[in-house]
């Protein structure tokens, strides 16, 4: 019989581990990221540990998704532009 793999559980605040897995990156470029303050991060003693919401507005803001729900999207009226009714005479044209 086979046991299924217990899915981690995501806390509010993670190790360097867990959050590398929930963001989706290795564990090395999010200590990049951390110690260059790239992503939204604090050092408790010695090590890395990362709460969940900041990580969530940190990637809402990198995404657009943040500025996209403040500003209200402009709606275009379903008429056509009116295109110029002038009649150049054919002698104009052809030059005759």
């Amino acid at each position: 019989m086979k046991v299924p793999l217990a899915t981690p559980e995501i806390r509010e605040v993670m190790d360097i581990r867990q959050a590398a897995h929930y963001l989706g990156i290795s564990a090395d470029s999010l200590y990049r990221y951390a110690s260059s303050g790239f992503i939204p991060a604090f050092r408790l003693g010695n090590r890395w540990r990362f709460r969940k919401s900041r990580l969530d507005e940190w990637m809402d803001r990198r995404s657009g998704l943040e500025e996209e729900a403040a500003t209200p999207k402009l709606v275009r009226s379903g008429k056509k532009p009116v295109r110029s009714t002038r009649v150049i005479s054919r002698s104009v044209r052809t030059g005759s």
